[in-house]
């Protein structure tokens, strides 16, 4: 078959105003390397990340155009001469870092992250790095498949990196977004008893429907820390999924047992920190670990455990917004309205469609 020769691609222009600047450009597509692979994106996901990215919170960026997005799924539709593990009509996700290929991250695999300096996935076509993909579970559509590069490889680090969860652990998961959900998902598939925080009742449900035993709504139980050392008979959770940021990190490491874990993911929340905050980490003996994102390695770990556990680990998506509808599915995720990923379907091809 002929190759594309233009890609339809979003861009948040230099000296945006936010998400709302966003807008649908044509390109040409770059004539591939021997290295590389030719994906047709079918599918995309939205993380806060790419929130932040195109209001600035970050910073940084809004003297640069930007492409955005980072997380995708799709078809391989050519490969390089030099390339070999992969083949025309292959079904792939790109690794968050294209670089990071196994072991922990560093300052060159950081800059290589996708849908900042680097450009993004929310395109029609791009190239790719042979060694960043990541063949995605046989039993997974695109969309579904989309919702793996950032929330579930953030959320497989954070229980079964350095300290790994295992069966009879009890694990404390703040909210219900796309990392948290993954990791409720991938808690009970490891035989772990999980406790859930949300303001949301009907929130919570959900978290029950998919497998948390114990539910507490932050906003009917403030001192929700207590709350979970009461659930543990005062001794406190193994580990703790961490997504609120300085608003509940606090929270979060007196929720801990002595020894236990606390992955820091988020920065949803501020606040100033209590005085004694560093004495509860010391004399409590708690690990903190920043997670970013994961490995090639850890990814394809992640897709074995996904595969082995198909009706545990359905991806939950709360909305699909069309290509041409980036704009609302930006704004849904402002909302925090949803449960779990928010997708961009990008082709429209009827074959890839969910049902």
């Amino acid at each position: 078959m002929s190759l594309p020769k233009i890609s339809r691609q979003y861009l948040l222009p230099a000296g945006r105003d936010g998400y709302k600047n966003l807008a649908i450009v044509e390109v040409e597509v770059p004539k591939l390397k021997a290295t590389e692979v030719l994906v047709k994106v079918h599918a995309a996901s939205l993380q806060y990340r790419d929130l932040s990215r195109a209001n600035e919170f970050y910073g940084g960026l809004k003297g640069r155009e930007v492409i955005p997005g980072s997380d995708m799924a799709g078809e391989v539709i050519s490969v390089g001469e030099d390339v070999t593990e992969w083949k025309v009509g292959d079904r792939v996700c790109a690794n968050f870092c294209p670089t990071h290929l196994h072991g922990d991250a560093t300052a060159t695999t950081l800059e290589s992250a996708l849908g900042g300096v680097v450009p993004g996935v929310l395109t029609e076509y791009r190239s790719f790095p042979s060694q960043s993909l990541v063949r995605i579970p046989a039993h997974f559509s695109y969309q579904q498949a989309a919702t793996l590069p950032c929330a579930a490889l953030t959320a497989y680090n954070a229980l079964h990196g350095r300290k790994q969860i295992k069966a009879g652990d009890t694990v404390l998961i703040l909210g219900t977004g796309g990392v948290s959900i993954w990791a409720l998902q991938f808690a009970v598939t490891s035989g772990a008893t999980v406790i859930v925080t949300s303001s949301s009742d009907k929130k919570l449900k959900v978290a029950q429907r998919l497998g948390a035993k114990h539910l507490i709504n932050y906003r009917n139980t403030q001192d929700w820390e207590e709350e979970v050392l009461k659930l543990t008979n005062g001794v406190g959770v193994d580990h703790v999924v961490e997504v609120g940021g300085q608003g509940t990190l606090y929270k979060s490491i007196k929720s801990a047992r002595i020894g236990g874990s606390v992955a820091v993911i988020g920065i949803l929340s501020q606040s100033d920190f209590p005085k004694d905050i560093f004495h509860v980490v010391i004399y409590r003996a708690i690990e903190l670990r920043g997670i970013l994102i994961g490995s090639v390695a850890q990814f394809r770990d992640m897709v074995r455990l996904i595969e082995a556990n198909p009706e545990k680990t359905t991806p939950v998506i709360d909305k699909v917004f069309t290509f041409e509808d980036g704009v609302a599915a930006y704004a849904h995720l402002e909302s925090q309205k949803h449960v779990g990923k928010i997708v961009i379907q990008v082709s429209k091809d009827q074959r890839h469609m969910d049902i």
